[in-house]
Parts: structure tokens; C-alpha cells; sequence
């Protein structure tokens, strides 16, 4: 009876699963295995962007503001998509312009956040005359519309990278301040927060440890669509003469001094097609990034497609 009872015990132990905690690697792959095929392309886009802004001088055959070369050269030639009108590669500018464009448009973004989501979590959790003081000055900012505003800041202060990006992360903080403040709100009410102020813990722990851990997906999302945001702002103000200034490599300011080109089309095709070059990487960078923010979108709120 003894022996049987123990066999019957074992063979239970031995059928039995224990589950083990997933690491975040794991987690990971298994949501990169259910990922879309556009959320796919978008990462594989963003990762060759960033390999080519990284290793940048390794890969463009020239550099940024050689113009040794004639002016207008046609595709080819020993330079891919020949040179502009003051005898720059165009190619080798359209590598540079990939560091440039989408390393400023990254740390506006990070700066961004850093003001937007620590003015959202500090109005979140002291709900007094602060929060009134914040959320009024943010209504007047948005108030105003964002691209006259950073043209008019950028014509006082300078067209300089430090002024670029201070004066476009300040405005583009608005909406992070109202997205942080808005999660968060739902957030400090709970008894874990509460608990956590009633122990005398101060307002930065509380911040770190308890709000921002449980708001992190949105925001995560968010960052990716600022992103965008922030890098089509850029190239638009660059377009205009005030964003990234030459000689460096920027793909507004290209579309805009290869524009004349277009005119070249019944003469030589390719020659007409220059300006599109940098106006498709802006595209095609901006496309993508949507594709994986639609992506974080669905992971952080838990919808799935049923097909």
C-alpha cells in the first residue's frame, strides 16, 4: 500500500510543471515572434538608418562638404547620384545627412520627454496651485502654433543646433506634459502610492518607483510618434533656412537646394529625380517609425488582431 501510494506520488511530482518567472529577453522574442510583417519592416528600417547615422564616415565615398567636384554632375560617374550645384556627392550627403538629421531629431525627442514627463508627474501628484500654474502655462503654449512659434524663437536666438533643439523640445514637451499628466492622474490614486507618501517617502521616489514603472508603455509609444513629429519638424524648419545650417548635412535643407533640379527633367531624368532622394528618406524613416509605434501601441493596451 506504502509502496503504491509512493509510486502514485512520484509519477504526480513527475508530471507536474513548475512555471519559471520569463526573463525580459524572453518576453521580448516572444512578442518579436508575433510581431506584424510592418512592424518588422519599420525595425529593420530603423536599424539600417542607425548603422549607416553610426558608422557614417565609414560608408559616404566623400565627405560632408567636400566640393572639389563640378557642379551638377549627372548619376554615375564615380558619384551615385552625382553632385549638387556647388559640387558636393550627393550621396555622401545623404549619409551624413542620416547622423544629423535623426541624431538632433533624438536627442530633441529625449529632451522632450525629460521636461514633458517630469512637469506631468509632478502636476499629477501635487494636484494644487503648481498643477494649475503648469497646465496654464502648457494651454498658451499650444495655444500657438508650434512652427511659426520655433520660426519666430529661432530668428531671436539664432539658427544654431543648441537653440534648434532647445526651442523645438520645450514646445513639443506640451504634449508629452498632457499625455504623462493624463496616465498619471489615474495612477497616484491608488493604495500603493498612497502608502508609499503616508510612509514619508518623497516626491522623486514616488515618481521613479511608483507612477513611472506603470505609465512606462504609453509613454514608450508616444516617444516613437514624437519622433516623428519632432524629425518632420526639423526637416521643415531646415527647408525653410532655419533648421540645421550648412554646411552640415541635413535632408530638409537638401530637398530645398536640389529643388532646381526638377526643372532638368526633359534633359536628363535622373538629374530630376535628386530632390526626391532625400524627401523619400524622410518618408520612408517616418513611415516606419509609425509602423513600430502602431506595433508598441497594441502591445501596451493589450488588443490584438483577430484574423
Amino acid at each position: 500500500m506504502n509502496e503504491n501510494f509512493q509510486n502514485d506520488s512520484a509519477d504526480a511530482l513527475g508530471e507536474a510543471t513548475f512555471k519559471t518567472r520569463r526573463t525580459r529577453w524572453q518576453r521580448l522574442r516572444i512578442e518579436l515572434k508575433k510581431a506584424p510583417p510592418t512592424a518588422i519592416f519599420g525595425m529593420l528600417v530603423i536599424i539600417t538608418y542607425i548603422f549607416v547615422a553610426i558608422f557614417a564616415p565609414l560608408l559616404a565615398p566623400y565627405g560632408e562638404a567636400d566640393n572639389s567636384f563640378a557642379a551638377l554632375l549627372p548619376w554615375g560617374d564615380g558619384h551615385l547620384f552625382g553632385t549638387d550645384q556647388i559640387g558636393r556627392d550627393i550621396f555622401s550627403r545623404l549619409i551624413y545627412g542620416t547622423r544629423n538629421t535623426m541624431g538632433i531629431a533624438f536627442v530633441t525627442t529625449l529632451l522632450a520627454f525629460v521636461i514633458g514627463c517630469g512637469l506631468g508627474l509632478i502636476s499629477a501628484i501635487n494636484q494644487s496651485w503648481l498643477d494649475q500654474l503648469i497646465s496654464r502655462a502648457v494651454d498658451v503654449l499650444m495655444a500657438i502654433p508650434a512652427l511659426i512659434f520655433a520660426l519666430m524663437m529661432l530668428s531671436i536666438f539664432g539658427s544654431s543646433v543648441t537653440s534648434l533643439i532647445i526651442i523645438i523640445a520645450v514646445l513639443d514637451s506640451t504634449r508629452v506634459f498632457r499625455l504623462t499628466r493624463a496616465v498619471a492622474v489615474g495612477v497616484v490614486v491608488m493604495d500603493y502610492v498612497e502608502a508609499a507618501r503616508l510612509r514619508g517617502e518623497g516626491l522623486g521616489w514616488v515618481m521613479r518607483q511608483e507612477v513611472l514603472p506603470n505609465i512606462m508603455p504609453p509613454l514608450v509609444a508616444e516617444f516613437a510618434l514624437r519622433f516623428c513629429f519632432v524629425f518632420l519638424t526639423i526637416a521643415a524648419l531646415s527647408f525653410l533656412g532655419l533648421g540645421i545650417q550648412p554646411p552640415a548635412a541635413d535632408w530638409g535643407s537638401m530637398v530645398r537646394e536640389t529643388a532646381n533640379m526638377i526643372q532638368f527633367a526633359n534633359f536628363d531624368f535622373k538629374a530630376s529625380l535628386t530632390p526626391l532622394l532625400p524627401a523619400a528618406a524622410i518618408a520612408l524613416i517616418t513611415v516606419s517609425v509609425n509602423f513600430v509605434a502602431d506595433w508598441l501601441l497594441q502591445i501596451s493596451s493589450g488588443l490584438r488582431d483577430e484574423h
